[in-house]
Parts: structure tokens; sequence; C-alpha cells
């Protein structure tokens, strides 16, 4: 059993990964401001640190404190569109907040590291499926900060010992199968939520651009259920915990999906057609994503165990048909 300290463990992600590492005998502490997570995602019995990860010290007494052995990090910005229109704030956020934790760590004598990372770092990509031997090449901001601090952690390796995992995940979607926790972002940016929102009296979806050079004209994208990331993140620290070396690996099903296709699904699943628009193309997005995970499966004995589509999309509909209004923790969301 390791002690782990979740940052960003209130969110989407991290919210699954608290369950994740529970269930397999870790124990938990979460460390979020909140600022886009939710408390309620945070289960009754796992102490919540308030706090932001710019706060070296906050960082630093909550590993001190619940002596913790490993720090899992999720809190970061995560749109691209944001981040190519405010890329000041991007490298403010991921890369000087990053490194706040980094610091605290060492300042703790922590020395294990699952970091969240993206298929973002590689950019308009060589070729496809993508594989780890392919040169990152970010087009947005997003990507490049994310690539930033992985680009530091074998210096850190180096100098103070420290070992570490970094995860490149696609496209994380779908919900806890048993609908306890779910997806919520306000305003939501990703793509199966948004369509569930307009196949049932929402906003219209916006499909940026139907004219990259894929077989229906919109983006290529894959699509990994949620569950199946958290499932990653903790053979990566598990892995770590028996003194396995550091790594980074793509997290993927190797399944590409359009965005129409994505439309299609989320229509036939809800019952109710997706009301959508065209719009032009958003800067920073490249046509087609998606990867190769031959290396995490050799490596971390790690496959997906959801990596169809369908049953993405309807564990996303069963958490937001039994949550319209998310976790309904906010009293600013109409």
């Amino acid at each position: 059993m390791a002690r782990v300290l979740v940052c960003g463990g209130a969110g989407y992600i991290g919210s699954h990964a608290v369950r994740a590492l529970r269930r397999a005998g870790h124990a938990v502490v979460v460390l979020d401001d909140l600022s886009a997570g939710h408390a309620v995602a945070v289960p009754s019995d796992v102490p919540l640190v308030r706090a932001g990860m710019h706060e070296v010290a906050a960082v630093e007494s909550a590993l001190a404190r619940h002596a913790i052995d490993a720090v899992m990090h999720f809190a970061a910005w995560l749109d691209v569109g944001a981040s190519v229109r405010d890329p000041l704030g991007y490298y403010h956020n991921n890369v000087t907040g990053s490194l706040a934790v980094l610091t605290a760590m060492q300042r703790a004598g922590v020395r294990v590291l699952v970091f969240s990372s993206t298929c973002a770092t590689y950019g308009e990509p060589e070729r496809v499926p993508m594989d780890e031997s392919l040169t990152p090449r970010p087009i947005n901001a997003y990507g490049e900060t994310k690539l930033a601090i992985e680009r530091a952690l074998p210096h850190l390796a180096t100098a103070d010992g420290l070992r570490y995992v970094a995860l490149r995940y696609f496209n994380a979607a779908g919900a806890e199968p048993d609908g306890s926790i779910g997806e919520d972002h306000w305003p939501e940016i990703h793509l199966i939520p948004r369509a569930i929102e307009a196949a049932t009296g929402g906003r219209p979806l916006t499909i940026f651009g139907d004219d990259y050079p894929t077989p229906d004209g919109t983006c290529l994208r894959d699509y990994i259920h949620v569950t199946d990331l958290a499932d990653a993140h903790v053979r990566a620290l598990d892995v770590l915990m028996a003194g396995g070396a550091s790594g980074i690996y793509n997290v993927g099903t190797g399944q590409p999906h359009s965005v129409r296709q994505v439309i299609d699904t989320v229509s036939r699943v809800v019952g109710q057609p997706v009301q959508w628009q065209m719009g032009v193309r958003r800067e920073g997005d490249p046509s087609a994503l998606y990867a190769a995970s031959d290396r995490i499966t050799q490596a971390l004995g790690w496959h997906p165990r959801h990596p169809d589509l369908e049953t993405i999309v309807q564990h996303a509909w069963a958490w937001h048909r039994s949550h319209p209004r998310g976790y309904d923790d906010r009293p600013d969301r109409p």
C-alpha cells in the first residue's frame, strides 16, 4: 500500500483515479483548490486539502502531514483553444504550477510521481497510429506546457532521484459505470458531453471544420474510457513503488473515431438527434490523433477494458441522465 497525494483529485480524471487507487488498496489524500473540481466527487472519508498547486508551502505541508509516498498530478488547465488564446496563462498555470508541486516534493523527500501528460505533445503527427518514438512537435500552448514538464523530469531524476511515469493520454470520456461520478466541467468543452447536451435540449453542438484530410472531413480522435485511464495511473504507481523504471507512455485504444461518428453514436444511445451546426476549424487542432499503446501494455500490463465507443457513450449518458445539472454544486451555473 502507498500513501498517495492526488493533485487535482476533485476533477474529472483525478476523482476516477482516487477511486481506482482505493480499490487497489492505496491510501489517498486529495489536494484541489476546487476552481474546476468538485468536493462532492471526493469520497467523504478521503482527506481533502483545499489548496492550489502553486502553493508550495501548502503542498509540502500535506506531503509531510500525511506521510505521502507518491504524487499523482492532474492539476492543469486543459482547453486547447484557450491555450491558443492565452498562452501566458497556460504557461503560468501548467508549468509554474507543476514546478511548484515538484519543489514541494523535493523539500518533503517524496520521489515518486505519476504525471498527467497528453497526446497534444505530438502536435500534427508524422504518422498514425502514434507511438512514443515520434518527435514531439506541439502546435498549441497546452501541448507545449505538458512537454516542458516532461522534459524537466529526467533532469530531476538525475539530480535528485525522482522516479516518474508520464502518461500521454488521448481523449478521456465516459464515467464510473455505477454512475457515482462523471464529467462535469462548466462551461463544458468536451465532445461527448456536449453532444449529449445538444441531444437533450441544450445548446447546439458546433463541429469545428469538415475539411480535414479524414474519411468524412471531421477530426479523428481516440476516446479512452476514464476508468481505463485511471487504471493506467494505478499500474504506473505500482511499478514505480516496486522500484520499476521511469517512462513515458501513450494511453489510448488505437481506435480512431470522427466527430460525425461520435455524434451518430450519441444520437443512437440517447435516442434523440444531436442538434449541430458547422463551424470553422479551431486553431491548434490536428486532423487525426490516435494511439499505439504497445509500450504501456508491455511495460505495465495495461490494456483498455472498455475500448468501444458505444460503451463509453452509454456510461457517459447514464451519468448525465442521472445528474442533469452535474454535481449541482456551483451557484453561478445556469
